[in-house]
């Protein structure tokens, strides 16, 4: 039942108590306040992944780890990232040793269309492996940002 003038609705959820006590266990070893905070978390990450799973807008990270010695690998990887045009915000490049970079690569837009590009930027030969990352883009957040002062 919502309380007045609050958007919150208490509800009841029936649990195993072993089940319950793991829980509490590992919501406290990640700092979590309470049951709630964690509880909507969970919601929210599952229906983040719904949404992605659903073709909706996302934005994401795309993580690869390469050899630099590859012959026109980094030319080739920042040729893939500019025909990608405005699906790609940022990247930040990050020599780790002598033979290997990092590269973190932010995209957004249409699900399928950033994990079809994240597909062919970890196929490329000398991409040793890396990891895209997506949750679900506020629908507000696709109008742009603006700063007030």
């Amino acid at each position: 039942m919502a309380e007045k003038g609050s958007d919150l609705v208490r509800f009841g959820v029936a649990m195993d108590a072993e089940l319950l006590a793991r829980f509490d266990a590992r919501i406290g070893a990640r700092g979590y306040a309470n049951r709630s905070e964690a509880l909507r978390d969970l919601v929210r990450a599952w229906l983040s992944d719904d949404h992605i799973d659903g073709g909706g807008m996302a934005v994401a990270t795309l993580t690869i780890v390469y050899d630099h010695h590859v012959r026109e690998l980094s030319e080739k990887l920042t040729e893939m990232q500019h025909d990608l045009g405005e699906r790609v915000v940022s990247t930040l490049h990050v020599h780790l040793d002598h033979d290997h970079c990092m590269e973190v690569i932010v995209l957004r837009g249409p699900a399928g269309q950033i994990q079809e590009a994240a597909d062919r930027l970890l196929a490329t030969k000398g991409v040793e492996h890396g990891k895209l990352v997506a949750t679900a883009l506020p629908t507000a957040a696709g109008h742009g940002h603006h700063h007030h002062p």
